[in-house]
């Protein structure tokens, strides 16, 4: 039996009590703990971008849930009110959409019961723990990475996030934790941990990213590995990294028979991945969709932060939409050199407002942040 048909799919047994023969498909539905997920493309958690109108973006093309970039557990314990305000900030249009589940990033098992707890008061579907951020200012800290070389500690950390969650919804909330392969190149650390966190702290599920911290997100993805684990652990396994186009998704999916995809870089700036993988999308989109997916971005970033901050915030956006018109490289480049130095969000609407908007945009994915 190949990895893509290894794990049943969706719980269906046919008539005479078997698995069901059907091929698992990226539409199906699957369950994580008591939770149900509408199918099995998902949005990752986005350092510094995962906030609620990004996460609505996702569901909007179709994701079937949506992470959170990561939030630090003290700074929801000792109660930073921008944390609580802007980066726990759930949208009641998300909430209609699909399954939520807040990262939670820190060192500190007693900081990770109490930001749990809070997080799952204010309605969070799920929570997830970053043990896989390979930024040195993360990793310094004891938390993200570096929890790879701590594995006691991790399993204390998840342990108490699990019992913090069940804490503060008054029942189980499914916790998981998201996990590089190891710190450094040939280190399987992360394998192993994925195995004691699910035995010992009853993380409901991983997300395992095949690549070292140490590499970040140069070369290739082990997805061998990823394979083993998903054959190994007895909990689901959800894949990132890597995963930048259609078909590199569903190739990754039926390789390592992974309970679902992650969409990271991939999807910054191409929500319309989404649809191609769930809705049967055949073609790139329009300079008029690109156009039209950038001012509603603009318009939920000045809701969130307001003009000011705004616009500023979205300098980085732009580079992931401009490079889906497809103008020629002086008229692009001049585009995104105008949009980020300009002081105003009605200047950027201006300049976007004079570019072509007939023909499609290039289907490749633009430059990002990098994911934790």
């Amino acid at each position: 039996m190949s990895p893509g048909t290894r794990r049943r799919n969706n719980g269906e047994m046919s008539a005479s009590g078997s698995e069901a023969a059907r091929p698992r498909s990226l539409t199906d539905a699957w369950a994580l703990g008591a939770l149900r997920v509408p199918n099995r493309v998902l949005l990752a958690p986005l350092a510094g971008i995962g906030n609620w109108f990004v996460r609505l973006q996702a569901k909007r093309y179709g994701a079937g849930m949506a992470f959170s970039e990561m939030v630090s557990s003290h700074a929801i314990h000792y109660g930073n009110s921008k944390t609580h305000r802007e980066l726990l900030r759930i949208d009641e249009r998300e909430r209609d959409s699909g399954p939520t589940s807040i990262q939670l990033f820190g060192e500190d098992p007693t900081m990770f019961r109490s930001a749990a707890a809070h997080v799952a008061r204010i309605g969070a579907d799920a929570i997830d723990i970053n043990m896989g951020c390979p930024v040195t200012k993360v990793c310094k800290t004891g938390a993200g990475a570096a929890l790879l070389d701590d594995p006691d500690r991790a399993v204390a950390a998840a342990r108490a996030t699990v019992e913090g969650a069940a804490e503060g919804a008054g029942a189980p909330l499914p916790v998981t934790a998201k996990l590089r392969s190891g710190v450094r190149a040939g280190d399987d650390s992360g394998f192993r941990l994925a195995h004691r966190l699910v035995a010992e702290a009853g993380v409901a599920a991983i997300i395992f990213h095949p690549r070292s911290a140490a590499v970040q997100h140069k070369g290739s993805p082990d997805y061998a590995l990823a394979e083993r684990l998903v054959r190994t652990l007895p909990a689901p396994v959800m894949l990132s990294g890597g995963l930048d186009d259609a078909a590199c998704v569903r190739e990754a999916f039926e390789a390592t028979g992974a309970e679902a995809v992650m969409l990271a870089r991939g999807a910054l700036g191409n929500p319309w991945l989404f649809e191609e993988l769930l809705g049967g999308r055949e073609r790139p989109p329009t300079r008029a969709e690109v156009l039209d997916e950038l001012d509603w971005t603009i318009s939920r970033a000045v809701e969130h932060l307001g003009e000011e901050r705004a616009t500023r915030y979205l300098r980085k956006f732009y580079p992931w939409y401009i490079a889906r018109l497809q103008l020629p490289p002086p008229q692009r480049n001049e585009l995104l050199a105008s949009a980020q130095a300009a002081g105003t969000l009605a200047r950027v609407r201006a300049l976007l407002a004079i570019a072509p908007r007939e023909g499609t945009a290039a289907p490749g994915p633009g430059k990002a942040l990098s994911a934790a």
